[in-house]
């Protein structure tokens, strides 16, 4: 069974460079493993690359043991749902790729707030 997005369309590709999703493998896909649900697929601001540092959750600095480059400004990650939610409260949201967004992350997001910053 194909994934679908939150357009209820099938889901599609995120980022491959760099590498992104939970099981890097460039889409947003998600499972039982997936604690964070990394649903969301966005492009990077620097206002929020610098807030999720301030959260403790460093986006930046490359971690190879990790497979992570690091990220930086106009890159596509998938994000944790719920911290592009706290990102939405503060005002600092990034851009939101609604065709590459897991239909899962309308579990915990509502499609009028991923809507409002689409990118796509």
């Amino acid at each position: 069974m194909t994934a679908r997005n939150v357009l209820g369309t099938d889901l599609l590709p995120c980022s491959y460079d760099p590498l992104t999703g939970f099981l890097r493998d460039g889409c947003c896909h998600t499972d039982a493993h997936d604690h964070g649900t990394h649903v969301v697929c966005a492009r990077m601001t620097q206002a929020f690359l610098d807030f999720s540092l301030a959260q403790g959750n460093d986006l930046i600095t490359p971690r190879p043991d990790y497979r992570f480059a690091g990220l930086k400004s106009g890159d596509r990650w998938c994000l944790c749902a719920l911290r592009w939610r706290e990102a939405l409260i503060e005002g600092v949201a990034p851009p939101v790729f609604l065709k590459s967004t897991h239909a899962k992350a309308l579990e915990l997001l509502s499609l009028a707030d991923l809507q409002s910053h689409a990118a796509d």
